[in-house]
Order: C-alpha cells, then structure tokens, then sequence
C-alpha cells in the first residue's frame, strides 16, 4: 500500500471513530433531557430542583472543558477521550440506579451528574484535536462540518435511543442503554484511533510541514513561549459569542421535550421524538454552514455566522410567537432554529478552532472557546426553570427572543475590538506544544472577516 492510500484509509478509521466517540458522549448525556418528567414523578421534585441537577452537570462541563484545554499539553488526546468515555459510561449505569431509588437518589444523583459534567467535557476539545492533525487547512470547512454532524446525528440517535427505552422499559434504561452503547463505541475507538500520522508511521499533513519550515525560518517564532494577546483575545471573543449559541441550543435542547408535552399535551416518549426535528434539520445547517464559508467566501467564516445568526433570530421569533399554537408549528420552529443555530455553532467550536490556533493549539483552543460558551447552559437551565415555574413555558420561550440579536451585535463589536490590536505578530505560540495561529480581523463589522490570513495578508490588507 503506498503512502498515500494508507494516510487515506487511516484518515477514514480516524474520522469513523472520533465521530463514533461523540455520539457515545451524546448517548451519555442527552438520555437525561429525555427522562426528566420521570425524574420529577419519581423523586417527587420540583422544576427548580430538577433544573439544579442540570446546573451541577453544565457547572462541572464548563470546568473541564477549560481543564482539558490544560491537560491537552500533558496527556494525549487518545488517553483523554479513551478515559472520559468510560467514565461516563459507568455514571449512567449509577444514574439509572439512582434513578429507581426515588427520594433518596436526588443527592446521589446530583453528585454523579458533576462526575458526568467532568467527563464529557474531554469529548468535544480532544476529538477536534485528532482531527486537526489529519486534515489540511483548505479542507477543514467542508470536512469538519460533515464530521460535525456527529453531534446532530448524535442527538438524534441519543434522544430517540432514550424515548424507545423510556416507552419500553422505563427511565432507568433510558441511562442503561446508553452505557451499553458507549461500552461498544469504546472499543470501537481503542482498536481504530490515533492521534496523529506520524503514530503509525505516516509524514504529517502538508500544511503542517510547511508551517514547521516557517516557523524553522523565524527566531521569534521560536523564542515565544506561548500564545500571544492577539489570539488570547480572539479566543476570549470566540468563546463570548459561543455563549450566546451554546445558551440557545441548551435551552431547547434540554426544556425542549417538556415545553412539547406541556403545551399540546403529547406523551413523554412523542415529545422526545418531536424534539429531534431541532437536530434533523440542524445537520442540514452545519453542512451548509461548512460549504458556503469554503466555497462561497473561500474559508473565511464570519461572513457564514452572521447570515445564519440573523436568521435564527427569525427562527425564534417565530417558535416562541406562531409555534406555540399547534404541535405543528412547533415542530417546524424547532427546525427552523436548528438549521440556523447548528452551523454558526459549529464554525466557532470546531474549524474556527482549529484556524486560530493552528494544529498544536487546536485542543487548547476548543477547550477554552467551549469552556467559556458553557456559561450560557448554566445561566439558562437556572433561569427558564424558574420561569417556567412561576409564569409557564410560553414566557420561557419569549425570554429566548433577543438573544440571537445579541449573538450579532457581540459579534461586530469584538471584531472592533480585536482589530485594535496590532496584527503584525505570529498569533498562536506553542500552547504547550508550539502552534502557529492564523487570525485577520477586519477594520469594521461591515468588512470582511477572516480567521486564517497569514501577517503577509494583513499588509496586503491595509496596503
């Protein structure tokens, strides 16, 4: 086999089994949206109480992400995922028992969704790690955005997985379930991933030979020690207008089912299935996402994020005004918000990662950027369970209206921000391991946007 079919087939083993791996950690973790109206009836709590138990797991979530951004420069990558998806699987498998005692398993409970926070936490940075070893810079777009279906699909799969048990045998395999998958995902992953070409013998990527020759080439690039504050705070920007995201996609995601049950009075298992069109209709969106800031605006990605982020403020105008008189219409504003919410989601946490900080830095990157976007689920799992409590799920929904706006105005005010600083400097240090960034802002939210122009193109830029 010649070297290039072999860099081909263990591309495909490496893509197969990162996507395989965050579908288990969804299987792990979206069981409990599902099982929520189960928790309430059989531990005899109310919508707050269930709402801290989210808090707790979203909480621990936002710490490990920003952990895994740190431990990324120690562990390897296979080790982190290798040990984040077992870990979680035995915690459903204690959940589901918790879940049985009734009364006395919420604190238990509360405990091991702070254990599950931490653990899922390494699958979405690690994984976006491995893949930036195995994909090169003008491929990423499109690549990422098919593999980034794994957490639609995933959602899908997961959510579907957990209503079937739910309907078949009861809450408790909704997390039983799901371990058994994640025990089958596990050793899938064990005998097919490696982090890196080089791990089997292979040359690296091209465009990260030629980025070593640049660096080979430059004593300055060298001599810094990590990153710099230009690519500090684009990530910082990344992850505050990921928070915007992350808080929508949490908010239907996990209140999602009970609003449909609520509202038209569906049963537990329908409104799980009807939940999934947010996701059915959200894989569409990332794979439109990845191909239009590819081929559309040639891999600059802020022009796709703000298109997608003004519709989606339509998407949930019409959710929270029209889709709350029919079971319907609902249905369809659900699908709306997640063809709109799921690409620009996808930009800034995945390939957006990886084009700022480059492939050493890629891990550290996703883990900050998703560390600080993770915010957003805990705010909101607090504050619509209180609203739902005290003035009901319509008002939730309207709560959720102004925030796409927001997503926007944050966005061309940090661009502002960040084009203040001066883009002559290399962006990305070593993170740990010596990455070389790529970021060109532009002088005005009207301008264009790209996160991957190399100092050069900023001179031509401003010349």
């Amino acid at each position: 086999m010649t070297a290039g079919n072999a860099f081909k087939t263990w591309r495909l083993r490496v893509l197969i089994a990162t996507w395989l791996s965050y579908v288990g950690f969804y299987f792990c973790r979206k069981n409990f949206a599902i099982a929520k109206t189960s928790i309430l009836q059989s531990m005899s709590i109310s919508t707050s109480a269930l709402a801290h138990l989210s808090t707790v797991y979203l909480i621990a979530y936002m710490i490990g992400q920003l952990s895994t951004s740190y431990l990324s420069r120690h562990v390897s990558t296979r080790r982190l995922l290798l040990g984040g998806m077992a870990i979680s699987g035995l915690v459903n498998v204690a959940l589901g028992s918790c879940y049985l005692a009734g009364p006395s398993g919420y604190w238990p409970m509360m405990a091991l969704m702070a254990i599950n926070g931490l653990s899922q936490a390494s699958g979405w940075p690690a994984n976006v790690g491995v893949l930036s070893n195995w994909l090169k810079r003008d491929e990423r777009g499109r690549a990422v955005a098919v593999w980034a279906t794994c957490y639609q699909i995933g959602s899908i799969l997961a959510k579907t997985f957990a209503a079937l048990m739910l309907g078949l045998a009861g809450a408790a395999w909704s997390f039983w379930g799901a371990a058994l998958v994640m025990a089958a995902i596990w050793i899938v992953f064990y005998l097919f991933e490696r982090d890196r070409p080089e791990d089997v013998g292979l040359p690296a990527i091209e465009s990260e030979q030629s980025e070593g020759a640049e660096q080979a080439a430059s004593p300055t690039d060298q001599e810094q020690s990590g990153w710099d504050r230009q690519l500090i705070a684009t990530i910082a920007i990344m992850g505050a207008c990921y928070f915007v995201f992350k808080f929508l996609r949490y908010s239907l995601d996990s209140w999602g089912p009970l609003a449909i049950e609520r509202l038209f009075g569906v049963s537990k298992d329908g409104a799980g299935y009807i939940s999934t069109a947010f996701d059915w209709v959200g894989f569409l969106g990332v794979l439109l996402a990845g191909w239009v800031s590819d081929r559309r605006f040639h891999a600059r990605r802020y022009q796709t994020i703000l298109l997608m982020t003004i519709g989606m403020f339509g998407a949930f105008v019409f959710l929270a005004l029209l889709g709350v008189k029919s079971v319907w219409l609902f249905g369809i504003g659900l699908a709306a918000c997640g063809l709109m919410l799921m690409g620009p989601d996808s930009l800034l946490s995945g390939v957006g990662a990886i084009d700022v900080a480059g492939r050493r830095g890629a891990t550290a990157a996703a883990g900050l950027i998703n560390g600080l976007g993770s915010i957003g689920p805990i705010f909101q799992e607090e504050l619509l369970g209180v609203i739902i409590e005290r003035y009901g799920m319509q008002a939730s929904l309207l709560t959720l209206m102004p925030s796409p706006r927001s997503a926007s105005a944050e966005r061309c005010t940090s661009l502002d921000a960040v084009d203040a600083v001066s883009p002559t400097s290399d962006l990305a240090g070593k993170a740990g391991n010596g990455a070389k960034g790529h970021l060109a802002p532009s002088r005005s939210c009207s301008d264009r946007h790209r996160w991957d122009a190399t100092p050069a193109a900023w001179a031509e830029y401003h010349r």
